[in-house]
């Protein structure tokens, strides 16, 4: 089992339907920015369902079924219609592609209708919005009772949106099956370095560190954790070879010296980025550190409130490690809560926490706003680790997060 790998049982599962030539391949490709299905001016190229395992930034491992189109006539037409409407018993998300120069909406009225039978949740995409600049999105919404984004997929225009409204009506219990399952073996060891300092609850674990611990006996793995001091030592214990090291974020620099270089190395925070959000976007924010000037405005996000403590790392330490890297004087907002604040375009870089508090939809949202505010996004686990020179060693078990920096 490789690094990263994601069967398709284990990815969000998103259908386009729509009349023939209405523009769902073409939307497909603007979706993912790749030509992975065939466009035609021809009506009914695509005459079955056909699915596609990708990649779609922000959203991560998604497949996309492209359908026949729900006007399709004659004995075989039906059939493909059929094997359509069929499609929807996989579907997670339905996009459902209209042109707004088209007459009766019954095919599309007909397959809503089914969606919401099955508790599936829909999205109306208007279509052709670079001809049809007044078919705005508000009038298909009160008209068909479920979210409506006008996009071109010619042009690119309001792709963004729509990807936003794809994250804010996935189901909510759509996430990445797995923190570090896909990582390991049965019967490999995942050795996890917790300090117990200021900052650690008295008498528990802090939740990502017992889901991580969970996820590894979930795998039929073993799970041996140590504090930092300890870690020199177990490594010198005969005949372990560890396949993943986790540690806290507190602890990036010393774990990583005390960890053989053969050894992956990764943190919880890191690990956490991909589960619950986009660690490609979350690691190539740390580009824009270099760019920092004096009196640059840095947002510190925090998903949930909670009561500072000394030296606390969000509110104190990060700041402090970004300044002395950049040799600048930032100044630091934090944000706590549920919402991000409305004013994103007035800061340089956002630094989010780990998210352990949040869906992985409510944090992909989170990241969408930053990016429709074009404001770069990093996470505490990338951030400490850039600034500690290790951020490299850290993405090791994740090459394409490594490849954003290091390609």
């Amino acid at each position: 089992m490789g690094f990263g790998a994601s069967p398709r049982s284990e990815r969000l599962h998103i259908a386009i339907f729509g009349r023939r030539n209405v523009g769902k391949s073409s939307l497909i490709n603007a979706l993912t920015g790749q030509r992975v299905a065939i466009v035609s001016e021809v009506p009914g190229t695509t005459t079955d369902p056909v699915s596609k395992s990708m990649e779609m930034p922000p959203l991560g491992p998604v497949t996309l079924i492209d359908t026949a189109g729900l006007d399709d006539a004659g004995p075989v037409g039906s059939l493909r219609v059929e094997r359509t409407i069929e499609v929807l018993g996989k579907t997670d998300l339905a996009l459902v592609v209209i042109d707004p120069a088209g007459d009766s909406l019954d095919c599309e009225s007909a397959i809503l209708d089914r969606a919401r039978a099955l508790g599936i949740p829909a999205v109306i995409v208007v279509n052709k919005c670079d001809a049809f600049p007044e078919a705005g999105g508000a009038d298909w919404e009160r008209r068909f009772g479920v979210p409506a984004v006008a996009v071109s997929a010619l042009t690119g225009e309001g792709m963004e949106a729509l990807r936003l409204r794809i994250v804010e009506m996935a189901p909510k219990d759509w996430s990445l099956p797995t923190i570090v399952g896909d990582l390991i073996r049965p019967g490999d060891v995942v050795v996890l370095v917790i300090p117990i300092d200021k900052a650690a609850p008295k008498g528990r674990l802090i939740l990502p560190q017992q889901q991580v611990i969970r996820d590894v006996l979930d795998h039929e793995g073993v799970a041996i954790s140590v504090k930092e001091t300890g870690l020199r030592a177990l490594f010198s214990s005969p005949g372990l070879k560890p396949r993943l090291v986790v540690t806290d974020s507190s602890a990036f620099a010393g774990a990583a010296a005390d960890t053989p270089g053969d050894v992956p190395f990764t943190s919880f925070s890191i690990l956490f980025a991909r589960y619950k959000g986009d660690l490609e976007t979350l690691v190539a924010g740390v580009k824009t550190i270099p760019h920092l000037r004096d009196g640059d405005r840095v947002l510190i996000a925090e998903a949930c409130t909670h009561h500072p403590v000394e030296d606390d790392i969000g509110r104190e330490k990060i700041p402090r490690w970004l300044n002395e890297a950049t040799g600048c004087g930032l100044q630091f907002d934090v944000s706590s809560g549920a919402r991000l604040p409305s004013n994103l375009g007035d800061y340089k870089l956002i630094v989010h926490c780990g998210g352990c508090m949040l869906t992985r939809r409510e944090m992909l949202y989170r990241l969408l706003q930053a990016k429709s505010a074009g404001i770069p996004v990093a996470n505490y686990g990338v951030i400490i680790a850039w600034t500690h020179g290790v951020l490299r060693r850290a993405l090791s078990p994740f090459p394409e997060a490594l490849a954003v920096l290091y390609p």
